[in-house]
């Protein structure tokens, strides 16, 4: 079965369209190094938790959308080898010229790797 990396974030809600321009650029390098499939989500229907929810997760104020997204891999050795190479890669660094800046804090950034244990599909 794949792999799954998964985010979190919050986005200010006024930089929707530079949050999609930046994950069109970025996202097709995650393809280059191996992912089957990355997929962006724009918070629509985020409710408010009585205990906990995405919103306070993320701390996101009420000027920002709460972003999910997640990146399929083949598998873990996959992921691990294009993370790294992701990582190494000049075009993610926002210090280099031509580089946009991130369009969220990723200080509040919540991620992780998950490996897939059930698959339904119709």
């Amino acid at each position: 079965m794949s792999y799954i990396d998964g985010f979190v974030i919050a986005v200010p809600t006024a930089n929707k369209q530079k949050f999609i321009e930046h994950a069109r650029q970025f996202d097709s390098i995650f393809i280059e190094l191996g992912a089957t499939r990355v997929i962006e989500g724009w918070g629509d229907d985020v409710p408010d938790g009585k205990v906990t929810d995405f919103r306070r997760a993320v701390q996101a104020t009420a000027e920002e959308t709460v972003a999910f997204s997640w990146i399929e891999w083949p598998d873990k050795a996959t992921r691990d080898a294009g993370m790294k190479k992701m990582m190494e890669d000049p075009r993610m660094d926002p210090s280099k010229p031509g580089n946009p800046p991130m369009p969220f804090d990723g200080k509040r950034m919540i991620f992780g790797g998950f490996e897939q244990v059930v698959e339904v599909k119709t």
